[in-house]
């Protein structure tokens, strides 16, 4: 009988043992990262060797304080940046981020990437005068004119781009997302979840600079073979 149940134990733990994210997860300030119930998104996009994924609400402050330097990073470095709406939701609800995420996909979508992350960060930089949803409109229509854009009365017609926002609120979710910003600076070996951003070029440095190391050297090109004829 004990003999069963120490390979039941030890079968048990071989599962658990598996079930565990491949990445490991690290923090910078070290000690300062959340508990993550499911990694298995944090990975630059192909082709990539080092990249940011960034979680926001942008009704956020902590968010808004963000935003500036992680974008300088990302043109820094010249990595990729994968920007996820998290809701927020509670008082944040009446503010009208979510419609904020939509035009802001919308934008990305019909006009270009470029633009939509001006927006993103006009409504980081008006934040303390955004405070319903009527103010978000009145916001986003500015924007439209200043940037001679042409403002649809309706920016999501058939609800594609809502779906897109609260499936990245759901992606938040299964990580286990409490808060916002969070910040993930990733390889396809390793992540770190950067809590200050004062740490955040650091964290690039370490992780370009170990992605580097790790990158499989090039084969030696072989000797091609003598033409000269043997002498006699």
């Amino acid at each position: 009988m004990r003999l069963k149940q120490t390979r039941s134990f030890a079968a048990l733990a071989l599962v658990a043992l598996f079930s565990l994210p491949a990445l490991a997860q690290r923090s910078a300030p070290p000690g300062t990262g959340d508990m993550i119930k499911d990694a298995s998104s944090f990975h630059p996009p192909a082709g990539a060797k080092v990249a940011i994924i960034e979680f926001q609400d942008l009704t956020c402050p902590a968010c808004a304080h963000a935003f500036p330097i992680v974008h300088q990073a990302v043109a820094h470095y010249n990595i990729p940046l994968i920007q996820h709406d998290f809701l927020l939701g509670g008082e944040h609800a009446v503010l009208g981020d979510k419609e904020a995420a939509v035009w802001a996909r919308y934008l990305q979508d019909k006009v270009s990437p470029a633009i939509a992350d001006q927006y993103r960060g006009a409504v980081f930089a008006a934040q303390s005068g955004i405070s319903s949803k009527d103010d978000m409109e009145n916001f986003t229509r500015r924007f439209f004119q200043t940037h001679g854009l042409k403002m649809p009365f309706v920016p999501d017609p058939t609800g594609e781009l809502t779906k897109e926002v609260m499936a990245d609120r759901a992606l938040g979710e299964k990580i286990g997302l409490q808060h916002t910003p969070m910040i993930i600076v990733c390889t396809q070996h390793e992540w770190v979840q950067v809590t200050d951003t004062n740490d955040l070029y650091q964290t690039i440095d370490e992780l370009e600079a170990k992605a580097g190391a790790a990158a499989p050297k090039p084969a030696s090109a072989k000797k091609p073979a003598s033409t000269k004829k043997p002498t006699h």
